[in-house]
């Protein structure tokens, strides 16, 4: 079993910065993608970001140079710094990991987190 813990969501001003952190746990072989998914009232979850195990990133066009992900793979953490954000960005945040589990024959799964919210308003 592995589970996906959320912090670090809440209110915050245009302009301003905000700070989420995932953590991995249960019985992990391998982490290999992690990453964060946005979900806002009447939209489709969306990639904000990912990193691979390696430390190669991947942003959504609306987040670059805002946003930054970087994780801690011997913690098996994953965190976005959001910087300057904006009303558009307000949403429920998910981490997302792509886990082999250590009884599963090497097979890769997808895990969710069960999400954060995120408030950008003045």
């Amino acid at each position: 079993q592995v589970q996906l813990v959320e912090s670090g969501g809440g209110l915050v001003q245009p302009g301003g910065s905000l700070r989420l952190s995932c953590a991995a746990s249960g019985s992990i072989f391998r982490i290999n993608a992690m990453g964060w998914y946005r979900q806002a009232p009447g939209k489709q979850r969306e990639l904000v970001a990912d990193i691979t195990s390696s430390g190669r990133t991947n942003y959504v066009d609306s987040v670059k140079g805002r946003f930054t992900i970087s994780r801690d793979n011997a913690k098996n953490t994953v965190s976005l710094q959001m910087n300057s954000p904006k009303p558009d960005d307000t949403a429920v945040y998910f981490c997302n990991a792509k886990v082999i589990p250590l009884v599963s024959g090497l097979r890769e799964y997808g895990y969710w987190g069960q999400g954060t919210q995120v408030t950008v308003s003045s």
